[in-house]
């Protein structure tokens, strides 16, 4: 839930929300910016820890793809994905849904989230807004509990000719940037991105990201 912004707008909605987020710190905002939704410290890689049908949906926004991260050796992404779909699954009331906003880093980690999610029970399928643009394209995973639902339609998902577009592309534009394990090269831009936002999420203080992060410096004479 981070700083509990979308809060705001669940709330002037009328609804009543419980945010769960793993960073200290922006947990702390969100209570000094006095939300309405309760707050809970938790890595959703564990489990969503509420008794079952609790709840009447769920909204998630851009948290899933960090559990196809193994930021510890313990840490099993598809074991913590399914933990999370399992519990998620249980928690969530017959007949609601859940929808969460992802940014999938390419379609191995768009395939492994859609089968850990289909494997807990869930029915569904993934909408993608704006298929074709590099900056706008937005991947929704829209998952039933239940009786499975009619997907929404993306936005423009419709070609000139107005057919429509029912397939999301990937490019592979960082593969360079990775080693044959699928890992970012050792202090390269990626790598240090990576590590710097490891960090933000444990609450540590990480200066802020440039043009000239993890650019190599020229050797002095």
């Amino acid at each position: 839930c981070g700083s509990g912004l979308s809060g705001d707008y669940i709330s002037d909605e009328g609804h009543y929300w419980i945010g769960m987020d793993i960073s200290p710190a922006m947990l702390d905002v969100a209570m000094e910016r006095e939300v309405e939704g309760d707050l809970l410290l938790a890595d959703v890689g564990h489990g969503i820890p509420f008794r079952p049908g609790m709840f009447d949906g769920c909204i998630s926004i851009s948290a899933v793809q960090w559990l196809c991260n193994a930021d510890k050796k313990s840490h099993s992404p598809p074991k913590r994905l399914y933990r999370f779909f399992s519990t998620l699954y249980t928690a969530l009331a017959r007949g609601s849904r859940a929808v969460l906003q992802l940014y999938p880093e390419n379609s191995e980690q768009l395939e492994l989230i859609t089968a850990q999610a289909m494997r807990a029970g869930f029915t569904g399928g993934m909408v993608v807004d704006y298929p074709n643009s590099a900056k706008a394209k937005k991947f929704f995973l829209c998952l039933f509990v239940g009786a499975s639902g009619t997907l929404p339609k993306g936005l423009g998902t419709e070609c000139a000719d107005g057919e429509e577009i029912h397939q999301a592309k990937f490019t592979n534009e960082r593969t360079r940037f990775r080693n044959t394990k699928g890992k970012s090269v050792k202090k390269s831009r990626d790598w240090i991105l990576e590590k710097k936002e490891r960090r933000r999420r444990q609450g540590k203080e990480v200066r802020a990201d440039t043009k000239y992060t993890g650019r190599k410096r020229r050797p002095r004479f």
